[in-house]
């Protein structure tokens, strides 16, 4: 089976022991998204490395972004990339 629609991934570090943290976020983003995702898919790594893509392209880097993402502000940013138009409910209101 093919999947259709974006590819999310998030590349997690071993060491660190984020996959709970990672796999909480992937999770978030299903309920959120559902099939309008193709897949999301988690990335075991090292060196530290919390890395968040919608197709290759970045939406969140632990030592860029400084630290991880709140699950609102992860949301917001993969629904710009997957729906730009897709109302989030209570995470767009302040």
């Amino acid at each position: 089976m093919t999947a259709i629609g974006p590819r999310v991934t998030i590349a997690y570090c071993t060491q660190c022991q984020w996959l709970l943290r990672a796999g909480w976020m992937a999770q978030e983003l299903l309920n959120t998204f559902g099939t309008d995702l193709g897949e999301v898919a988690l990335v075991p790594g090292t060196g530290g490395i919390f890395h968040i893509a919608v197709d290759g392209r970045a939406v969140w880097d632990r030592k860029a972004d400084g630290g991880f993402p709140d699950i609102v502000t992860l949301k917001q940013r993969v629904r710009d990339i997957v729906d730009p138009a897709r109302d989030l409910g209570h995470a767009d209101r302040k």
